[in-house]
């Protein structure tokens, strides 16, 4: 992965951009010598999204196995929807 400062970033946007995007090339964008975020391919966002959603559905199998869920009902009042 690249690091680069905001300012580096800031001067070169388009380049850092294309190399996410066809190169996937992650790039890490600093602010004060410290990650602050990042720019990466929009195939690299989807495995996120996906790894996410399986940890999650793994989650729920395992609560429901257990029984361990709230009534929706209480879930909405304690939220207050």
């Amino acid at each position: 992965m690249t690091s680069v400062s905001v300012t580096e970033f800031r001067s070169a946007f388009a380049d850092f951009i294309n190399k996410a995007a066809f190169g996937h090339e992650r790039v890490a964008i600093e602010r004060n010598g410290k990650p602050a975020c990042a720019v990466v391919s929009v195939a690299d966002l989807e495995l996120l999204e996906a790894l996410e959603d399986r940890f999650d559905l793994e989650g729920a199998r395992e609560a429901l196995a257990k029984n361990e869920f709230e009534d929706w009902d209480k879930v909405k009042a304690a939220l207050g929807l």
